[in-house]
């Protein structure tokens, strides 16, 4: 089974608009002392919101499949979840990186920049994946037996 099988379309797009501006906030390694350090975090953060794309993904998807009762309680805990690792995530970079903390939360952010990149990074999507055939959205009204043209008030 390939890579682009296994892979939600939507992800694949999130993660290469993460990837991209993971690349261009590299760039900004001249304007730090310590580059190593920013790379590391920047990457670190890259990383995490690609992650958390994934699971934002999975648990929408697991969520949906439950009943209507249970499925935004569901989605409402992973919210939670997600953001927790995120937090655990930002201070474990503190603990260890001490003030690069900002690198990694650029990188985390990624996830909101990737999401505005989509016009881009569908076209890369389509290079991969192939033109996206989605299924008609709009029915015409009167197609279907049951709904009938309303029938005219006789005066």
């Amino acid at each position: 089974m390939k890579m682009k099988d296994r892979i939600n379309r939507t992800v694949f797009e999130l993660w290469t608009g993460e990837l991209i501006f993971g690349l261009l906030a590299q760039a900004a390694v001249f304007f730090f002392p310590d580059k190593l350090r920013y790379s590391a975090c920047l990457w670190i953060g890259v990383i995490s919101a690609m992650a958390a794309s994934y699971h934002m993904w999975w648990a929408l998807d697991r969520s949906l499949e439950q009943g209507e009762s249970e499925a935004p309680k569901q989605i409402r805990l992973q919210y939670v979840l997600r953001y927790l690792a995120m937090c655990i995530v930002l201070g474990a970079v503190g603990i260890f990186f001490g003030s690069y903390v900002l690198a990694a939360f650029a990188g985390l952010i990624g996830i909101k920049i990737s999401a505005y990149m989509q016009p881009l990074t569908k076209k890369i999507s389509r290079l991969v994946y192939g033109e996206e055939i989605l299924p008609p959205v709009i029915e015409y009204l009167y197609d279907d037996e049951e709904i009938k043209e309303p029938a005219k008030e006789q005066e």
